[in-house]
């Protein structure tokens, strides 16, 4: 688990590492690194969560992490005594049906020497959180739900992002376990119109 203090030096000793081989790497990041990272939590995470590679002006799916950047992430992780997955790119999925339309324009670039983090802006970061708020629905409050109240969204940006969520899933069950979270956040049915 990564407190900041931690995830700043992971991010910063793999980005010597990089430079100390002439590599370059520029990644687009999601997840509890995003929150912690801008400030949103404070809560340790498990991970770096790279959804998407930076090419000239756009972003790519991160189908795989480069071979280059993948030794160079397992060489920091045996040096800090990290988990071998400290940075892996499972949520890469959400490139599929496509990410928020104008995520390109919101992200906050950081620079930890020859490693570029893109982090994803505060409107993805709610719809991501919701779509996992909703997706893993049950009786206890997840940390998505604990992270969408961090992010402190109005009903417009929450509305927006259920609407957009509603792309990734369109299935009956879906929608009324987003009705119910929508619910704990303090909308009502009747103001939840997705169309």
């Amino acid at each position: 688990m990564f407190a900041l203090e931690e995830l700043e030096r992971a991010l910063s000793t793999l980005g010597a590492v990089l430079q100390s081989r002439r590599l370059q790497s520029r990644i687009l990041v999601a997840g509890g690194s995003s929150l912690l990272l801008l400030g949103v939590v404070k809560r340790p995470t498990a991970d770096v969560d790279v959804i998407g590679l930076a090419r000239d002006n756009y972003y790519v799916k991160a189908d795989h992490i480069p071979a280059s950047l993948e030794a160079a992430v397992r060489d920091v992780g045996a040096a800090l005594g990290l988990s071998e997955r400290w940075m892996n790119n499972e949520p890469a999925g959400l490139f599929d049906f496509g990410l928020p339309a104008g995520y390109e324009a919101r992200v906050d670039v950081r620079n930890y020497g020859a490693l570029e983090v893109h982090l994803v802006g505060r409107f993805d970061l709610v719809c991501f959180k919701l779509y996992a708020a909703v997706d893993r629905f049950g009786p206890h409050e997840s940390k998505h739900l604990s992270d969408l109240r961090a992010l402190a969204p109005n009903q417009e940006v929450l509305l927006a992002a259920a609407r957009w969520t509603r792309t990734q899933d369109a299935s009956e069950g879906f929608l009324l376990n987003l009705t119910s979270v929508l619910a704990q956040l303090g909308l009502d049915a009747e103001d939840v119109t997705l169309d």
